[in-house]
């Protein structure tokens, strides 16, 4: 078989793959999730915002205090705990718009 058809066979080959998976994903996500709207994808927004603001203030928090005593240690667990709760938001809603780009979901 010539290279051509190889490279035709396998460009095939995953445009099924990748239709197969748009499928599954749009199914699953379709099952699990309530409808997109732009409503909720605000509102989304806006809990993203909340927490980025929390972080903020909290690392400003952090940045005056005195940092040579043990308030030190609670602070910076309070600071890493509204980190990751802002990150895993985020990441969350970027995983959205990637479903959303991809096909995976649809949005009314």
């Amino acid at each position: 078989m010539a290279i051509e058809d190889e490279l035709t066979k396998n460009t095939r080959f995953l445009k099924e793959i990748e239709h197969k998976i748009r499928l599954a994903n749009n199914r699953v996500i379709h099952q699990e999730v309530a409808p997109i709207t732009s409503e909720r994808m605000l509102s989304f927004a806006d809990a993203i915002a909340k927490l980025r603001a929390e972080y903020i203030q909290e690392a400003f928090i952090f940045a005056d205090m005195d940092h040579a005593d043990d308030a030190e240690i609670a602070e910076i667990e309070k600071l890493d705990i509204c980190r990751r709760r802002f990150e895993v938001a985020r990441d969350a809603f970027i995983a959205l718009q990637r479903a959303i780009e991809l096909g995976y979901a649809k949005v009314e």
